[in-house]
């Protein structure tokens, strides 16, 4: 019996998908070699005969387009390589979780393929990393048979889903190009911009507080949106304006306010002519009345751009996490797909299906029956996009089952769904126009008919007026009041994010799915502030950058650009230009770009230095510098380093910690004073070099190693000194003593966030030059406070192996700490030093010296 492969974007969604096609029926599954998919397994029927199929899954993109070797190091290319010589290559996207070999493991022996990615274009390209992985493992196929198949469905519904099952399709390769064009451009032009500018400003100011100076061909025009309105409201000069505001009685006790037909003069005297001569008059004559019924439109269908955009305005979520809140929406099948251009339903779209699901729900159940007696009202033309249908409800769900943000989002798009069917609303508008001297006045009102549509959504409702008097041409009604008012005109607010997404698709910048992710960006680049209203407010750092822009290349900042590129990439998607050409062209222009943006950096330079600080000036004394022995200054502000005015040389330290002096001391090799770097109290902390943290000492380290991982054979802060053993969770660590730590004392792991905690008030824990016997760990010396000693016996000395040695065991407490950033992480290669860890494995293996039951207190924390 021959095998299909089904691979879906999502585990929760090759679930889903496996239910809906198996029925639920003889399903069996398993996790996945990479422990984070799983793998569901029936039997069925398949080209007519009869399969075993296996359903799983990746977890989004396979691969990512990344630079090879050297030019992935900033140090040791010009980043003008970076648009033609650098040479790039599809590496995993994420190495942990094997993806590569767990497809391979699962595809081997297959005979069929298909494909279940979402259907957009990146979906499609995902497809063909699928393929990649799983084609050479493949039964090979007969000649002519079709092998690989492509499911095109917009909701995880059972109708869908088996209608996909049914019309399968071949995945497109044009439109995967075109996801593979962008992430070569986005790569090559963003890394090469972002590299040069980010060096060349870190190496001058030290205020900027920002770790990257990025650069992206979509990111910098979204931030340019924000600055262009930022410009606006600082250039803005107000005008004082006057306007005549006239009142008329309509009885005893009621007056109408009327509105001045000139509306404003921004001259005082004409103003105050204009109300002297109104003052006179005593009535105001009727000259106009007019009624006419009106309708307020019910709304488009439901497209992505359109829910972020009510997603921040009106429900205060940002646009990546309504995204997010809205995929996963779609996976657990609320909701169709919601990555969608297109305002408009095919014709052949369950419209009564989808809004049964919604007839016995307790908020608008009334309103559904109503429209299903009555009989629904076909949807407006909007656009089609041809991509998949608008956003809509696939199945009732209440506050209580969804909860919080997911039920806000999920309850707008149903209201919005019903609301696309209903009728428009529709109300009365009247108007009267009156003349009081030789000036007219003007007031309206509206009286709702039919409120259609905004039953569902109240906020759209028709707002209510004060009702206007029945009269005719010539009546007269005596003057309350004219008054004149003195205003100003006032300035533009700071972008919306929703102002911010209707400008990114008015231009073109970005997709429906990337546009969330570039305003993300410049939020976390420290670009803009997200203020209250989400109101985006550019930063000293946005708006310098954008200036410089504008003064270097405003095409750099410019959307027109970017949008010419979206267009050539949409037309590799159709079929209509050449990939290679494409690309060819837009990075020999923007190579162009870059050479004279790097030639003319002083310009940007000459707005950085009115807004920032140079290094020498920035900062605080801190430690001694190994060359000159004055003082370095340590720059807190993000990226934190340490810079000597005096040598103008700046040093990278260790992100996301403390930094302080380490008791003066010095480093053995180059006479730098040692700085301590610390993740908190409970987590850990160790010293470092400046100089040896930045330029490794010994060939066996890499940059960024402080002295738990330096192979110094003698020097007393080194892992040579200080190690004891293998990490008990990872393969490439050494458990390392942290000096500093007393009274409570911590052991670290240089490479992962393992901490443990011993010896609480001991006067003196150092390592051994002895080993343990079992597992040939280095032996600790400690020495308790004699008061508070947990020997027996009253001893206060005892050395033994923290692994081994049942004292020991009851006074070790692991914990894994606070925080793991990237600079703790470790690899291949790591050396222990002095045979302090000698008793560790290499990767993969077993330890056969370890005891196989584990009895210390470190192992049995992981039993």
């Amino acid at each position: 019996m021959k095998t299909v492969l089904m691979v879906a974007e999502k585990p929760s969604l090759a679930q889903s998908i496996a239910k809906i096609l198996s029925r639920a029926g003889n399903m069996s599954s398993y996790k996945g070699l990479n422990g984070a998919c799983s793998v569901h397994k029936y039997t069925g029927t398949f080209a007519g005969q009869p399969v075993h199929f296996k359903m799983t899954s990746v977890c989004g993109h396979v691969m990512t387009l990344d630079f090879l070797g050297k030019y992935n190091k900033w140090d040791k290319v010009d980043p003008a390589e970076l648009f033609s010589q650098a040479p790039t290559e599809k590496k995993e996207a994420n190495p942990k979780l094997n993806m590569v070999k767990f497809l391979q493991v699962e595809g081997r022996g297959c005979d069929y393929v298909v494909l279940w990615l979402d259907c957009d274009k990146e979906g499609e390209n995902i497809c063909f990393e699928v393929l990649d992985a799983v084609l050479p493992v493949m039964n090979s196929a007969h000649s002519g048979e079709k092998t690989i198949f492509r499911a095109r469905f917009s909701s995880i519904t059972d109708t869908d889903i088996c209608n996909a099952m049914t019309r399968l399709s071949e995945p497109d390769h044009n439109e995967a190009l075109s996801v593979d064009a962008r992430q070569e451009l986005d790569l090559r032009i963003g890394c090469a911009f972002t590299r040069f500018q980010t060096k060349y400003f870190q190496g001058k100011y030290g205020d900027l507080d920002s770790s990257l100076i990025s650069f992206g061909p979509c990111q910098t025009p979204t931030l340019g949106f924000c600055v262009e309105r930022h410009d606006k409201i600082q250039s803005f000069k107000p005008e004082t304006y006057w306007v005549l505001q006239a009142k008329v009685r309509t009885n005893k006790e009621d007056s109408l306010l009327l509105d001045w037909d000139r509306v404003r003069v921004f001259d005082r005297e004409i103003a105050q002519m204009f109300l002297n001569m109104t003052k006179l008059e005593k009535e105001a004559q009727v000259e106009t009345t007019s009624r006419k019924e009106k309708a307020k439109q019910r709304p488009l269908a439901l497209n992505t751009v359109e829910m972020l955009r009510v997603a921040s305005s009106a429900l205060g979520m940002g646009p990546q996490h309504a995204m997010q809140i809205a995929e996963r929406l779609y996976t657990q099948g609320y909701i169709s797909y919601p990555r969608t251009e297109t305002t408009h339903y095919p014709e052949n779209f369950d419209l009564k299906g989808s809004l049964r699901q919604q007839a016995n729900h307790p908020y608008w159940a009334d309103s559904v029956k109503q429209l299903l007696a009555e009989g629904i009202n076909r949807p407006r033309k909007g656009h089609d996009a041809g991509d998949h249908p608008p956003i809509t409800p696939m199945k009732s769900a209440t506050e209580a089952e969804l909860g919080g943000d997911a039920w806000r989002l999920y309850e707008y798009i149903t209201r919005h769904f019903i609301a696309t069917v209903s009728h428009d609303c529709k109300y009365l508008q009247s108007t009267i126009s009156f003349r009081i001297g030789p000036e007219h006045f003007t007031c309206s009102g509206k009286t709702v008919i039919s409120p259609g549509f905004t039953e569902i959504m109240p906020w759209q409702s028709v707002p209510l007026e004060e009702s206007l008097p029945t009269c005719q041409k010539g009546d007269t009604f005596p003057v309350g009041e004219v008054k004149m008012l003195e205003k100003q005109t006032s300035p533009p607010d700071y972008l919306t994010e929703a102002e911010l997404i209707t400008l990114m698709e008015k231009h073109g910048i970005g997709t429906d799915a990337s546009i969330p992710v570039h305003i993300n960006n410049i939020c976390q680049r420290n670009y803009v502030t997200v203020e209250s209203g989400r109101r985006l407010k550019p930063t000293n750092l946005g708006i310098v950058l954008v200036h410089g822009y504008y003064k270097i290349d405003a095409e750099l900042v410019l959307p027109t650009i970017r949008s010419a590129v979206e267009k050539q990439l949409n037309l590799i998607a159709q079929g209509k230009a050449d990939y290679h050409q494409v690309l060819g062209h837009t990075l020999d222009v923007f190579k162009r770009k870059f050479h004279y943006f790097v030639d003319s950096i002083a310009g940007m330079d000459e707005l950085m230095e009115v807004s920032f600080s140079p290094l020498a000036a920035t900062g605080k004394p801190l430690s001694r510098c190994g060359k000159c022995h004055r003082f370095m200054k340590y720059i807190q502000a993000k990226p934190s380093r340490l810079h000597c005015s005096h040598c103008d040389e700046t040093y990278t330290l260790p992100q996301n910690g403390t930094i302080k002096l380490y008791k003066e001391l010095r480093c053995p090799l180059d006479d730098f004073e040692l700085v301590l770097w610390s993740s908190g109290s409970r987590g850990k902390s160790y010293p470092l070099c400046p100089y040896c943290y930045n330029h490794p000492p010994f060939r066996d380290m890499k940059k960024g190693m402080g002295c738990n991982e330096c192979t110094h054979p003698t020097c007393q802060h080194s892992l040579s000194m200080l190690g004891i053993g293998q990490c008990v969770e990872c393969d490439n660590g050494v458990l390392v003593l942290d000096p500093t730590s007393g009274p409570k004392w911590k052991v670290a792991c240089n490479t992962c966030n393992v901490v443990a905690h011993c010896f609480e008030n001991a006067h003196r824990v150092r390592v051994s030059t002895d080993t343990c016997n079992t597992c040939e760990a280095a032996l600790l010396d400690v020495d308790f406070n004699k008061a508070k000693s947990p020997l027996p016996g009253n001893e206060t000395q005892h050395t033994g192996c923290i692994f081994c040695d049942p004292v020991f065991q009851e006074l070790v407490e692991l914990k894994h700490a606070a925080s793991c950033h990237p600079m703790h992480r470790g690899g291949p290669g790591r050396r222990q030093g002095r045979g302090r860890a000698r008793g560790r494995r290499p990767p993969g293996k077993p330890n056969p010296r370890r005891p196989k039951d584990k009895m210390s207190a470190l192992a049995a924390y992981f039993v």
